[in-house]
């Protein structure tokens, strides 16, 4: 059992997300950097869809109840290992008793913790993944207990990865969405030759860029979305749809991220510069 001594910012047991449930409304949800959680939980030798904890921006102070290894990833957050630093794409081992805190944000926005087997909570609509609506919470909160297993002897066959970090890079890699084609040459060229900033509505749902495009009158019938879809409203604004995001909208689809865009987007807070390359 791992008990949450102090939670952070922003701190939530996700997985690869809740599918199958997109025609009832309900987002996938799910970690919002697959790639640096992907790497964690290889580390670990667990399955790819084992829950880990997404930290945002302030990470918790977390308090080990029994025995296990973890590994962190994505975000670099200054985590010490009772008081002791250590990094990311590193097993260490646990001990009863162990303390993991989290200080200054150094780069990226959002970090993981993966921990041997994954984390248990309950599952709902297939998937431990929170979200509000349907979880019993969307963050955890102080002296929260999120429950784990691990019985088993583990001796990692790798210990230690270097990775080609990508929290600095800022190009966004896109493909054409359904309504791409109502772009005129104008806006297609201030899209693809323009720098944007995020703006400070950001969060799992969705991230609004601050600069916008020529506006539009092209109206729709509400159609669906997906995470990474960005859409462009009738004023010009640009809404990327993240994890959360609603599974219809009544927006333009112009473009649709790739998965790694959408990890690279997810590790940016407000007033980071990014911009778009079709592929």
């Amino acid at each position: 059992m791992l008990k949450i001594l102090k939670s952070g910012f922003y701190t939530s047991v996700q997985d690869l997300g809740r599918f199958h449930y997109r025609n009832k409304g309900v987002p996938v949800s799910g970690v919002m950097d697959e790639l640096s959680v992907f790497k964690a939980n290889a580390l670990l030798e667990n399955e790819i869809t084992d829950a880990v904890l997404e930290i945002t921006m302030t990470g918790p102070t977390l308090f080990f109840q029994e025995e296990t290894h973890i590994v962190l990833s994505g975000a670099e957050m200054s985590a010490t290992l009772n008081n002791l630093p250590i990094v990311n794409y590193k097993v260490y081992q646990i001990d009863i008793g162990d303390i993991l805190s989290y200080g200054k944000l150094e780069a990226g926005f959002r970090g993981y913790l993966a921990i041997k087997s994954g984390f248990r909570p309950k599952v709902m609509y297939g998937s431990s993944s929170f979200f509000k609506p349907i979880t019993y919470g969307n963050r955890l909160m102080d002296g929260d207990m999120v429950p784990f297993k691990y019985k088993e002897i583990f001796k990692p066959k790798i210990s230690e990865i270097k990775v080609d970090s990508f929290l600095g890079e800022t190009i966004l890699k896109v493909h054409k969405a359904p309504e791409f084609d109502m772009l005129t040459e104008i806006q297609l060229q201030v899209l693809f030759s323009k720098d944007f900033t995020v703006a400070k509505e950001n969060n799992r749902m969705a991230y609004q860029l601050n600069e916008m495009l020529e506006g539009h009158s092209h109206s729709m019938l509400t159609s669906a979305t997906l995470p990474g879809t960005v859409q462009f409203t009738p004023a010009g604004k640009l809404i990327i749809l993240m994890k959360d995001g609603q599974t219809t909208g009544g927006y333009p689809r112009i473009l649709q991220l790739t998965d790694k865009a959408i990890a690279i987007l997810a590790q940016k807070r407000q007033g980071a510069t990014i911009c778009f390359k079709l592929v």
